[in-house]
């Protein structure tokens, strides 16, 4: 199939030449952040945040709830990979050549790959990553969203792809993330929840704060007392009934 439009009064090829235009007028410094952060920085920062997020959700008073958000936070990672496969089949079918492949002046600060422009897999991989983490954890999910959203503006400024790769890149990421989400918990959530009630790996699911003889969940703490409660009842109860017998054998 033809690459998306490239020519005439593009908005798209406007908008391109303006976000890397500033990479002619930034200093030196400026390029090679822009590039780390473009490259690997951001990417390794969502990675950072997913496993905080894990180590965050599972610290929590109940056993079930610390389940379904682990299966998650387990999700997100599987859907930056689904989300890639299914990128595939696009880029190949769409077929759009990379920026400096179309227009001069086009200043590519790190060598382009040989595949096609569209659709771009760090958006597609960052944003699906990002939306996983926001069904486990919101705060976690709205700074992952923001860093995918970074990450994509420096594909454009460093010239490897154009506005609308990177738009289609977080469309998809999103679109994998939430379709897939309820197949995903429905599948994932019964391991956690069986891994939660090991006693070896149970820590990887569930792991209140402080040790787990002190800290009891309220669903246990709620059982203990009633249990107590109705302990209490049956020697109360027992205490009446030898009072009585005994009063019985006075008057006798």
């Amino acid at each position: 199939m033809a690459g998306l439009e490239t020519t005439g009064s593009n908005p798209d090829v406007g908008l391109l030449y303006d976000i890397n235009g500033l990479a002619a007028t930034a200093p030196d410094w400026a390029d090679r952040v822009v590039t780390f952060a473009g490259e690997h920085g951001l990417i390794l920062a969502l990675v950072l945040l997913t496993l905080w997020t894990w180590w965050r959700v599972r610290r929590t008073a109940c056993r079930e709830e610390a389940a379904g958000a682990v299966a998650a936070v387990v999700w997100a990672p599987l859907a930056a990979g689904i989300a890639l496969l299914v990128n595939i089949p696009i880029r190949g079918f769409v077929g759009r050549p990379g920026p400096a492949e179309q227009h001069r002046g086009i200043e590519e600060l790190v060598a382009s790959r040989a595949d096609f422009s569209f659709v771009s897999d760090h958006a597609t991989l960052a944003m699906a990553l990002a939306v996983g983490l926001f069904i486990a954890h919101r705060r976690a999910g709205l700074a992952g969203i923001a860093l995918a959203v970074l990450l994509g503006f420096s594909r454009v400024y460093l010239g490897v792809h154009y506005p609308t790769d990177v738009i289609g890149g977080l469309a998809l990421g999103t679109a994998v993330a939430l379709l897939l989400s309820p197949l995903a918990s429905a599948l994932l959530t019964p391991l956690t929840k069986l891994i939660a009630r090991s006693a070896k790996a149970g820590r990887l699911v569930w792991s209140p704060k402080g040790t787990r003889d002190e800290a009891v969940p309220v669903e246990e703490e709620r059982e203990q007392g009633r249990d107590r409660q109705e302990d209490g009842v049956r020697q109360e109860s027992g205490a009446v009934g030898v009072s009585r017998r005994r009063d019985r054998d006075l008057a006798a």
